[in-house]
């Protein structure tokens, strides 16, 4: 091989490898375009609407029915054992979760601890939606067996016996069943009105603004220096891919990163267990629920119920569950209705191969992201993250969480 040739070669070589390296170097990130700039106000904080209105429950936004619910959440009295409140599970510290694949409270339950913040925005309650209001929701537990194991009459006892807690219930409600001979009606009344003051509390558990919300606003007001002060050019490339390429926002969208939908994402089956049907049958128990919107111990005189009577039901819901928030990741692993990921690289990894669903159709399609792609996704979730201190209890006197926690 003459010299000449073989320095060409060399040199086209050599050309090729450097313009491969300069490829995998870190390139700085775009200016957002004005469509761009308009998709991310859409997911700051600000941009979250007033609370919706809740004619079923009469005392939704009464204050004194929130800080009578704020004791009740956290009253292990309201138990079968004395020892098992609202927030066994739903610990403020780890923003309403308790960091376990399945909750543990007089018994093991089905499904992974979802987090109550912002929840007064949902529809439907709980990982299958099996509840269409918070105060609904809230009287599950508390017969459940493996929850707080006990019955409506042992609850109302509490609040006779409490005369802190009978007298505000009566100026509330009026005088609750006297004792055990009262009847059915007048006792899921009374039950009723318990569930309505908790749901009056945990609407006010509410996100507060995280890193992202700061950079978004930087981004509007068009201040680059703030933006490199707030976000890595890491975090923006995932932002970029979490906005665009991961398609993550046809679940994920709005301020609370939520569509307050259900979906079959082929999320695999907890060991041992057999695969959960979610949606198909939590839709049924939401329809046929003694305390539903429809039933009469809701306040709403007219009955307007357009989620329950407008909802999906049929096959397709086969292995859906409810999309949950992606504010405050921080301290609420184990992910999924069954904690069956550790980490967000373990569910970052699950959606980037999109396999079969064991039950049901997968909606997800493979993303076919790189290691460093999903590593950037990462680094932009956990800018949602805000500190425990920050949640908002706005309906009562805005106490900070370990103010709420302590204050008993």
């Amino acid at each position: 091989m003459k010299p000449v040739f073989l320095k060409v070669v060399l040199i086209t070589v050599l050309a090729a490898v450097i313009v491969g390296l300069w490829q995998q170097l870190p390139k700085e990130p775009p200016p957002w375009t004005d469509a761009e700039v308009v998709t991310l106000k859409s997911l700051r904080l600000s941009s979250l609407p007033e609370l919706p209105p809740d004619p079923s429950n009469a005392v939704v936004d009464n204050p004194i029915a929130a800080e009578f619910g704020r004791k009740l959440f956290f009253d292990p009295r309201l138990s079968a054992n004395g020892g098992i409140s609202c927030a066994t599970c739903h610990q403020a510290e780890r923003r309403f979760t308790d960091g376990l694949q399945k909750a543990q409270a007089i018994g093991t339950t089905d499904r992974n601890t979802p987090s109550i913040v912002g929840m007064a925005y949902s529809p439907w309650q709980f990982w299958d939606g099996r509840r269409d209001s918070l105060w609904s929701q809230a009287l599950a537990p508390l017969e459940d067996p493996n929850e707080h194991a006990t019955d409506r009459r042992q609850v109302l006892s509490v609040i006779a016996e409490d005369v802190g807690y009978r007298t505000t219930y009566e100026a509330l409600f009026g005088a609750p069943p006297a004792d055990a001979g009262q009847g059915e009606t007048e006792l899921n009344i009374a039950f009723a009105n318990i569930g309505k003051a908790i749901a009056a509390f945990e609407r006010t558990v509410m996100p507060t603004t995280s890193r992202f919300d700061h950079y978004v606003q930087a981004v509007v007001d068009a201040d680059s220096g703030r933006q490199e002060e707030l976000f890595t050019d890491d975090e923006v490339w995932g932002l970029r891919l979490f906005i665009d390429d991961a398609n993550c926002m046809q679940c994920h969208n709005g301020p609370l990163f939520t569509n307050h939908e259900f979906h079959n994402t082929g999320v695999i089956s907890f060991p041992g267990d057999v695969p959960d049907t979610a949606r198909v049958k939590g839709v049924q128990e939401a329809l046929s629920s003694e305390f539903n919107c429809k039933s009469e111990y809701s306040d709403d005189p007219e009955r307007r119920c357009p989620e329950l009577e407008f909802t999906r039901t049929g096959a397709e819901l086969i292995g859906a569950f409810k999309t949950p928030s992606l504010r405050n990741l921080e301290n609420t692993a184990p992910y999924m209705h069954k904690g069956q990921f550790e980490t967000l690289t373990d569910v970052l990894d699950h959606y980037n191969a999109a396999e079969d669903s064991m039950i049901g159709h997968n909606e997800a399609k493979p993303l076919g992201l790189s290691d460093r792609q999903l590593a950037q996704l990462e680094s932009f979730l956990n800018s949602l993250a805000a500190p425990a201190t920050g949640l908002h209890l706005g309906g009562v006197a805005s106490r900070s969480v370990n103010e709420t926690t302590s204050s008993l």
